[in-house]
């Protein structure tokens, strides 16, 4: 039986990259998935290409209001959800002493304030026992220059899936987190490495090369599906080997 089967999720970030994937195999294994996205016309172009087990919403993941709408929608299309990935994030490239509050702030409020809140407003809506899974990175253990706002939040988000864990004991909702390391994605030719430093990462990556979406996307399966029905407040590093050797 597929491992998803009748399965409801939802995936924030999910038009392009690991979202996009997971999203691919949610679906493969059975699941009905409502997937995020602030560009139209790529939102659009992954329903279509998911096909119509899919739904997109239109949803900026720092506002409110859109994670309020998110809410509805969910209500709306699912009653209740199985499986939560909060994975939309932002990596821009900013050099310590350049760095604007705007700059600061915007990272902050995507990828911690907005995750937050998309768990908080959506938990109502999970059943007990279900799975709830947060998009880290290895950089929360490690670092190169000019992603230090980027790996804060994420060192945050990864404190996160220890402290829900907790304080949704009393759901048996289980709450993981997947940490990607350097992946061939968009969020990685957003963070406009220069050539050195793009060079010394793949370097220090012992595997020699950059990961795949899909290579990700199989490890968040695994959380959200029962097989991980024993592991809660966990990370997985999905990184190469970068952040451990």
């Amino acid at each position: 039986m597929a491992r998803l089967a009748n399965k409801t999720a939802v995936i924030t970030g999910g038009t392009t990259g690991i979202g996009f994937e997971s999203a691919k195999v949610f679906i493969a294994e059975g699941a009905q998935v409502m997937i995020t996205g602030r560009n139209e016309a790529r939102l659009a172009e992954a329903v279509e290409a998911l096909g119509p087990k899919a739904i997109g919403l239109k949803a900026n993941a720092q506002s409110l209001t859109d994670i309020d709408l998110l809410t509805t929608k969910v209500e709306q299309k699912f009653g209740q959800l199985d499986i939560l990935f909060a994975n939309a994030g932002v990596a821009k490239r900013a050099v310590f002493r350049e760095i604007t509050e705007a700059q600061f702030d915007e990272e902050i409020a995507i990828n911690l304030k907005g995750l937050f809140f998309t768990v908080q407003k959506l938990e109502p809506l999970m059943k007990n026992g279900s799975s709830i899974i947060l998009n880290t990175t290895t950089l929360a253990q490690t670092a190169i220059p000019g992603e230090m706002i980027y790996s804060a939040s994420k060192a945050a988000v990864r404190s996160l899936a220890r402290s829900l864990s907790m304080e949704l004991l009393d759901r048996q909702i289980r709450v993981n987190a997947v940490a990607p390391g350097p992946i061939d994605t968009p969020i990685w030719a957003k963070m406009e490495l220069p050539p050195e430093i793009a060079e010394k990462v793949l370097q220090r990556t012992p595997i020699g090369r950059f990961g795949k979406p899909e290579e990700v996307a199989k490890v968040v399966l695994f959380l959200a599906s029962d097989d991980s029905s024993y592991i809660l407040g966990e990370e997985i590093l999905v990184d190469g080997g970068w952040a451990n050797l």
